[in-house]
């Protein structure tokens, strides 16, 4: 072999890595709302902005398929079909009624949730420490928390009769 030969073998040996890598088809996640895009506050930036502090980037390494109900319920199951149909590598619910939409369309792909109650007793999930299944997610279960701040508050302010909550 001369060496010439070799340089070129050595470069391609190199750079195969590299060649392999960008083939790699980019994974896809699916959103799915209820309300239509723009409507919730930002959370669509703010979920983009969350991917590409995980190293995820939008037409780099992964694509995102959007879907919006546009407030009709109705067409949320169809939605979720899609994305099943799509083989989407995980499930963003961006509220209740799309998380169980999702839960409905799939039990393999992964589905994470955002919602405002106990996804124990809406059935989204059997526990919150250990969820099984494919749903797992975040809920702000804010009235839970209503016994320990008055605790909290009582111990700052013993000796107050009056609490007025706005």
């Amino acid at each position: 072999m001369r060496r010439r030969e070799f340089i070129s073998l050595l470069g391609g040996a190199a750079t195969w890595p590299l060649t392999a890598r960008a083939q790699e088809p980019r994974r896809v996640i699916g959103v799915l709302g209820s309300a239509s895009y723009g409507s919730m506050s930002g959370a669509e930036t703010a979920f983009i902005q969350g991917l590409k502090n995980s190293g995820f980037i939008e037409g780099k390494n992964i694509n995102i398929e959007w879907r919006w109900g546009e407030g009709q319920y109705s067409r949320l199951s169809s939605l979720a079909g899609e994305l099943v149909a799509r083989n989407v590598s995980a499930i963003s619910a961006f509220d209740l009624p799309s998380a169980l939409a999702a839960k409905a369309a799939t039990k393999t792909i992964p589905i994470v949730f955002a919602v405002g109650a106990d996804p124990v007793k809406l059935g989204l999930t059997n526990s919150l420490s250990h969820p099984s299944g494919n749903l797992t997610g975040v809920n702000t279960v804010i009235s839970a928390l209503t016994p320990k701040q008055l605790e909290l508050l009582h111990e700052i302010l013993p000796t107050a009769s009056t609490i007025a909550l706005l």
